[in-house]
């Protein structure tokens, strides 16, 4: 049997050189079977169903069909038609009739989900932890936590048993786990994506996003699957793809930058001098109102949006969901209807602050993460690593931004980090060339 390909451009390759769907989809799924990894997958979908989609393909064009015969995994708060949907939370559960509108584009692009993937449950963390499963293991370092809330899609990504998966990224469940494996994660502009069919977390900002090896590769499935939906109530329609290149890029000035350990500093500095020369100017910004953002999606009443999400089903099933989850979202309670107005307005005030920075630069670049923290570190403190997470990533979709995270220089103990390129609505195809520029996949 082949050994399945790690990326998209494998696939093409292979198929190019004559080889069948049929042959790389049972070694794709074989190899999902052999996983070492338990946490990894929720559900497989069974080898004759894989072989029947697979038959039923288009004549190969991979200009039409650019993910002609490419297994993909799903995150499983994202509906595939009759595979269970769980997230996470077993007493969920329910059997979706139809396919989440981005699961269908993919399909149409030739695409085929093989799997369904563990995830924080109800998508509420950044660590990866927070599931009844097994929890995945991060592929660098086992002692550690493989990210959240899209844990199992990033692993399976990063073992190489599929190209790419979906996750959902709401506070930065598509970046945090890139960061952590070593991998691309593609947080599209919100509401460029349809979240129909995502079990919600925060509906006003929740995103499908995507994991893959290489930006080019992330970028197919992007373009792929995005689309307005009249039918998603968040959906927004962006402008065509702006072709020109990023040529103001902000550094955040040092005085507001934090990091939690010295081997996250260090990796950030080894970037510096590429990123110095990723646009023809860069200039330090500051980004402490940004910050001030990040810290509002779990400190303020904007946290209440999980509790109209979910909470019904908590109250309802306080066993079967997890405690620090339950405690997250019941800790809604402590706000009024008042105190979330209050929010509200301090979120306005902020966002005014910020747009002086869109004045300034068309783009700015941000570490990834400020700490990488272990399995006991959060045995120890299941709230806190998980908050320092979020210090960089809680505010894009606030603030309806668009962002990528791909892989930078490791960490002097050999661990992966990343950076993150961060722009205003609409700026994704921007990104998605400044953030290849800068991992050298640009000619």
């Amino acid at each position: 049997m082949p050994a399945p390909p790690t990326d998209i451009a494998g696939y093409r390759t292979a198929y190019e050189g004559g080889m069948r769907p049929a042959d790389l989809l049972a070694a794709a799924h074989a190899a999902i079977q052999a996983c070492p990894d338990p946490g990894v997958f929720l559900d497989v979908t069974p080898l004759p169903g894989l072989l029947a989609e697979a038959a039923s393909l288009p004549p190969f064009d991979p200009e039409r069909f650019p993910l002609w015969g490419v297994p993909f995994a799903v995150k499983d708060n994202i509906d595939v038609s009759g595979r269970p949907t769980t997230a996470a939370c077993p007493a969920f559960a329910y059997l979706p009739g139809t396919d989440a509108p981005a699961v269908a584009r993919l399909r149409a692009a030739g695409a085929i989900p093989v799997a369904k993937t563990n995830l924080d449950q109800f998508a509420t963390g950044l660590v990866g932890v927070r599931t009844p499963h097994p929890v995945p293991r991060n592929t660098a370092a086992p002692d550690r936590v493989p990210g959240g809330s899209s844990s199992g899609s990033a692993v399976a990504v990063a073992l190489g048993l599929v190209p790419f998966a979906l996750g959902t990224d709401t506070a930065g469940s598509g970046r945090v786990p890139a960061a952590l494996n070593g991998l691309v994660g593609l947080k599209p502009s919100p509401g460029v994506v349809s979240v129909r069919g995502v079990v919600p977390a925060c509906r006003s900002l929740d995103c499908i996003s995507a994991f893959a090896r290489d930006v080019a590769g992330a970028w197919t499935v992007f373009d792929a699957m995005r689309g307005y939906d009249p039918e998603d109530p968040y959906a927004r329609a962006a402008a065509p793809d702006d072709p020109s290149p990023i040529a103001r890029l902000g550094i955040p000035d040092t005085a507001t930058l934090i990091f939690d350990e010295a081997e996250a500093r260090h990796a950030w500095d080894a970037a510096l001098p590429t990123l110095q020369g990723a646009a023809p100017a860069v200039s330090p910004v500051s980004v402490a109102d940004f910050l001030a953002i990040a810290r509002m999606l779990y400190e303020s009443a904007l946290v209440a949006e999980r509790d109209a999400s979910f909470g019904g089903f908590v109250r309802a099933n306080p066993a079967a969901t997890h405690p620090v989850v339950r405690e997250i979202t019941l800790g809604a309670d402590r706000f009024t209807a008042t105190d979330a107005i209050r929010a509200m307005h301090q979120l306005a005030i902020l966002r005014r602050r910020t747009e002086v920075v869109w004045e300034q630069v068309e783009a700015i670049v941000l570490p990834s993460v400020p700490q990488f923290p272990t399995l006991a570190a959060l045995e120890a403190d299941p709230i806190g690593p998980n908050a320092r997470l979020g210090t960089y990533t809680n505010f894009v979709n606030l603030l309806g931004l668009a962002a990528i995270a791909v892989p930078g220089p490791l960490r002097p103990d050999g661990l992966p980090a990343g950076v993150t390129f961060i722009g205003p609505f609409g700026s994704d195809a921007r990104l998605a060339r400044l953030a290849a520029r800068f991992m050298g996949e640009a000619a």
